[in-house]
């Protein structure tokens, strides 16, 4: 069955390869929104794909208004975009903070109530992508006080989202990834090799998107062989 679905992050790492993923079936239409259009446009060259530029940190209902009127009623939309910054906590900036909390909860958000209008009545899930790090009572590591507080944030509003909605045929889940060979990971543990690909995990996540709205609302999901 043919589907509609948004990607938001979809230039690199896990984001891109999901593209891919769900452009292999050529029934789905998929459309692509990051900041670096030009990087998605020489990544994606399927006729399925729509390559649409958006930055998290500012002006996000002015940017995506521009572009409803291309837009079709949506059956998934999926949260990756993210922001790290690796630093000991006293070196932290307001800024290093402020943009952790832009990009990975208050631009999430931003973005989630302009698409409410496109969602398909019918039913849509929207798939938020957190980290073990945002996880309860998982493992923490130095250096990633912004980025893991943020997107245990994340998870908090996925699940409030879930019980706002739950009358409704809008289904939200959280995935928190464990280690996935990115560039993200790089930066956030050098040297580091996981044992996942981005390819892999988009395989899951894909699947995921499709079809677990039809049994999960509003759970917050560990999906990691390793947390490094």
């Amino acid at each position: 069955m043919s589907k509609h679905i948004v990607v938001i992050g979809a230039s690199r790492g896990i984001g891109a390869a999901l593209v891919k993923q769900f452009a292999e079936n050529p029934e789905h239409k998929v459309y692509a929104f990051s900041r670096n259009i030009e990087r998605m446009k020489t990544l994606f060259t399927e006729e399925n794909v729509h390559c649409f530029q958006l930055d998290l940190e500012s002006n996000i209902r002015e940017q995506l208004e521009s572009v409803y009127d291309k837009l079709p009623l949506i059956d998934v939309l999926i949260e990756n975009a993210g922001f790290l910054v690796n630093k000991p906590f006293p070196a932290l900036s307001h800024e290093d903070i402020a943009t952790s909390y832009q990009v990975n909860v208050i631009g999430v958000m931003e973005n989630i109530q302009c698409f409410l209008p496109k969602l398909n009545p019918e039913g849509a899930h929207i798939v938020n992508i957190s980290s073990m790090g945002g996880f309860q009572g998982s493992m923490k590591f130095a250096g990633l006080a912004a980025y893991s507080t943020s997107k245990a944030a994340l998870c908090s509003f996925t699940e409030l989202f879930a019980e706002e909605y739950k009358e409704t045929s809008i289904k939200m889940n959280c995935l928190c990834l464990g280690a996935v060979q990115t560039e993200m990971l790089e930066q956030a543990f050098p040297g580091y090799k996981a044992p996942l690909s981005p390819e892999q995990m988009a395989a899951f996540i894909a699947e995921f998107s499709l079809n677990a709205h039809q049994y999960l609302n509003g759970k917050i999901i560990p999906v990691s062989l390793t947390n490094p």
